[in-house]
């Protein structure tokens, strides 16, 4: 997450690459690589689960930047299966990657990531690169904006963690609930516990939900797939 400037969109993401795009298999040079926070060096998250397990991912040092914690995705990967073969994600405030990352480490097919701070999808095109991650999309873009230009049902699988504090959170749950298939899930993190009787959420049941430190996890399904 984070406070920039929106850039035009880099790419379109129908000029996807073709979705049975084969994965590389985990690089030993990743897996050494390390960095500090201090003087705008790299952070890193290791990746958990899946074809990458343990590779780190170098995080870039920007204000806001806020990654999901390791035993947080660990959480929500259990409660999605461990494998997501054949899947579309979306990770519509992609930041350092780690959602996206670890659903391609995962088998999704298709990995749509979404970063409008230039440095940050800098950072996460050098990622792509060094896994030769085919299967992910790396679009610099607002993520509202393109959320709206994309077909409904066109994902199995949304994240949703926006910015804390800016009230984008319920913009991007009316945009994003469309975009889940039929039997689909969407997982959304925020600073306050969504409200399961919010209008907004209506057809809509929290499956799972949790807490960690300052921030609260959801799992959300249609109530006619329970």
């Amino acid at each position: 997450m984070r406070r920039s400037s929106s850039p035009s969109f880099s790419r379109s993401v129908s000029d996807a690459a073709p979705a049975s795009a084969a994965r590389a298999p985990r690089s030993p040079a990743a897996a050494g690589a390390s960095g500090s926070a201090r003087g705008g060096k790299p952070n890193s998250v290791r990746i958990i689960g899946g074809d990458w397990k343990r590779t780190p991912l170098p995080v870039l040092d920007i204000e806001g930047l806020r990654p999901t914690p390791d035993r947080v995705r660990e959480t929500l990967f259990n409660w999605l299966g461990q494998r997501l073969d054949g899947q579309r994600c979306l990770d519509l405030f992609a930041g350092s990657g780690a959602l996206g990352f670890e659903a391609a480490s995962r088998g999704a097919q298709r990995v749509v990531m979404v970063e409008r701070n230039p440095r940050a999808a800098q950072r996460l095109r050098e990622n792509q690169a060094r896994l030769s991650a085919r299967m992910i999309e790396i679009a610099e873009a607002d993520a509202l904006r393109l959320a709206a230009s994309l077909a409904p049902a066109s994902f199995d699988v949304v994240f949703l963690d926006p910015p804390f504090g800016t009230g984008m959170l319920e913009r991007a749950l009316e945009l994003s609930l469309p975009l889940v298939s039929p039997d689909g899930q969407l997982y959304a993190e925020s600073a306050e516990p969504l409200d399961t009787h919010a209008p907004l959420l209506a057809g809509w049941s929290i499956v799972r939900r949790g807490k960690a430190g300052a921030v609260h996890y959801h799992l959300l399904r249609r109530q006619n797939d329970e």
